[in-house]
């Protein structure tokens, strides 16, 4: 079998850099410019918000919920400026495009880089491996070198409009390079209200309409939810880990098969004991898994409690903040929930990993005054990928620098 491309050769490449908007839209709390980029990375941290795991009945759920409208919007400038490509983002987005401070441009491209490398090397780990998943029954096992496709299943914890299904179907190199695999199921998961906006945004849109058809099957749409041929969206509260369960087997997730969860400021905003029963659950239940966990870190200095104070003003509250104080606790919150093994690192990190001709491109795009601050911003930032290997994937091997 011919290698994989590198990690850099399979990124989506970027969009031609358009005219900027005027100015730069600076966050209304804070004059500050260091403290308005505080503001905004963390008002819009997760991959869709946290809106999942925030009830209807909860206290400050539409603030909560309204991260996943401010992680689009920085996103939108992001991928206006050429940061990464995705075409599919301007189809669940109304309004002017606003353009974000660099940094926090810079922020959302390392994060976005970040965990798209890390689906990639999964992937390849799981199509290189001699473990054959044939989709028979329940999902019966054999070693082999068969032409037999592995399925595997991504599960998109708190999504929002998070578009990484339709950029997964649309990377070519994936199609091309690893035929041996398959993605069986991918799951986008967040609170109802927010996944009404979702389906609302899909049914009306003809390009997204066109990914998900299938000649084995009909898409089924309801005011929540909607279910294709592998693309599901499930509303749910990820507190209520009986409907969770409940509702992806609705959808056709087997236990049985190699999925991928990804959480992106997701766990942040539940309490202890509700991330830890969740990710408890995850870990008895796929025992084949990779989850990866993109949030705060080092909660515990000056810089750290602007961050909060800026959050608490908006109504937003990290009540899950306890696993945040530095990498050994976001590792040790999964180690004690029943995984196999975890690793973490910062995003300075993960920045300084990213291969040098992509860094000059990025950092070509705009000027950046706030070096320093960037730095600090991602020194407060991680992703820990924790793992279960039941079988012999070696998914302990998957790693996201070198």
């Amino acid at each position: 079998m011919s290698q994989p491309p590198t990690p850099q050769e399979r990124m989506p490449p970027p969009l031609t850099t358009p005219s900027p908007p005027p100015s730069v839209q600076h966050h209304p709390l804070t004059p500050s410019s260091s403290v308005s980029g505080i503001c905004l990375i963390t008002s819009g941290c997760g991959g869709g918000g946290a809106s999942s795991i925030v009830s209807s009945e909860t206290e400050g759920d539409e603030a909560v919920q309204a991260t996943n409208d401010d992680a689009s919007v920085c996103k939108r400038s992001a991928v206006q400026l050429g940061y990464w490509n995705d075409p599919f983002l301007q189809n669940f987005m109304r309004g002017p495009i606003v353009r974000k401070a660099p940094e926090i441009n810079r922020g959302y491209f390392a994060r976005t880089f970040g965990i798209y490398k890390l689906i990639l090397k999964t992937l390849e780990q799981i199509a290189t491996s001699d473990v054959v998943y044939i989709p028979k029954g329940e999902g019966s096992r054999s070693r082999s070198n068969s032409v037999c496709e592995t399925e595997v299943q991504i599960i998109n914890l708190g999504c929002g409009f998070d578009t990484l299904y339709w950029r997964l179907k649309n990377d070519r190199n994936i199609r091309e390079r690893w035929s041996k695999i398959r993605i069986s199921s991918f799951v986008d998961v967040d609170f109802p209200s927010t996944t009404m906006r979702k389906v609302h945004y899909i049914k009306n849109n003809k390009a997204l309409l066109a990914t998900l058809n299938n000649d084995d099957g009909e898409i089924s749409i309801s005011k929540f939810e909607l279910n294709a041929f592998d693309y599901h969206i499930i509303g749910t509260d990820l507190r209520d880990i009986n409907q969770f369960g409940s509702k992806l087997l609705s959808c056709g997730v087997k236990f049985d098969l190699p999925t991928i969860f990804l959480s992106e400021c997701v766990l942040v905003y539940m309490d202890t004991k509700s991330s830890a029963t969740l990710l408890k659950w995850i870990s008895e239940h796929f025992r084949t898994s990779l989850f990866v966990n993109y949030e705060q870190v080092n909660m515990i200095d000056r810089f750290a409690e602007v961050m909060l104070n800026n959050l608490t003003m908006r109504g937003c509250r990290l009540a899950g903040v306890e696993y945040c104080k530095d990498l050994a606790t976001q590792k040790n919150r999964f180690l004690e929930s029943g995984w196999s093994g975890v690793r973490a690192w910062t995003m300075n990190e993960v920045y300084a990993s990213i291969p040098m001709k992509e860094i000059e491109r990025v950092e070509a795009i705009e000027m950046l005054d706030e070096h320093e601050l960037l730095k600090q911003l991602f020194d407060h930032y991680c992703i820990a990928v924790a793992y279960n290997d039941a079988t012999t994937l070696s998914l302990d091997s998957v790693e996201l620098i070198g």
